[in-house]
């Protein structure tokens, strides 16, 4: 297979990506399997949303799925700065819920988000992120982790670099002049 120019190398597969996601979603089920009622899965767009659709249909137990949308990347760089741009549509006190989120890079996003649903008392709040990076970054809860990947752009399955390659059903690192071209 030969990959787009845009792209050094494939990191992370479609098959390892399908098993780990299977495994995640077999882990949470048996986590879950005691509490009554339905899990409230809340995956952040737009990175999450594949992760999330693949997590949901493998999970072996009521759930129910919402999002939230919000910014702390622009087009291409790291602001900084975390905005709630779409909140969740119902309130999750007294809910099990699992944070879904595509990527752990800073810690920023997930932290913020972490401490906003915390304040608004669910029964339990965990998180399941899909990959982070093997560098330097907040010390925020990731009660599942799907890949430990190395500190390079990546892209796929969730991941894109200005909008594009978010579809790949692979993980793969973004070659560096794709990204540092001058604007």
């Amino acid at each position: 297979m030969s990959l787009h120019p845009d792209l050094k190398s494939i990191l992370v597969s479609e098959a390892e990506i399908q098993q780990r996601v299977q495994s995640l979603a077999a882990q949470i089920s048996q986590d879950y399997a005691h509490v009554g009622g339905e899990l409230y899965l809340v995956g952040i767009l737009k990175g999450a949303f594949i992760f999330l659709a693949d997590l949901a249909r493998r999970l072996q137990l009521p759930h129910h799925v919402d999002f939230m949308a919000v910014s702390s990347y622009g087009a291409t760089a790291h602001s900084g700065e975390v905005r709630v741009i779409m909140d969740l549509r119902e309130p999750i006190e007294g809910k099990h819920v699992i944070l879904v989120e595509d990527i752990v890079d800073t810690g920023k996003t997930l932290n913020y988000l972490y401490k906003t649903l915390l304040g608004r008392k669910p029964a339990s709040l965990r998180t399941c992120t899909f990959v982070r990076k093997l560098r330097p970054s907040l010390d925020v809860p990731v009660d599942y982790l799907g890949f430990e990947i190395p500190d390079v752009w990546v892209v796929g399955y969730g991941l894109d670099y200005a909008d594009k390659h978010r579809t790949l059903p692979f993980i793969a690192e973004l070659e560096p002049h794709v990204y540092s071209k001058p604007t």
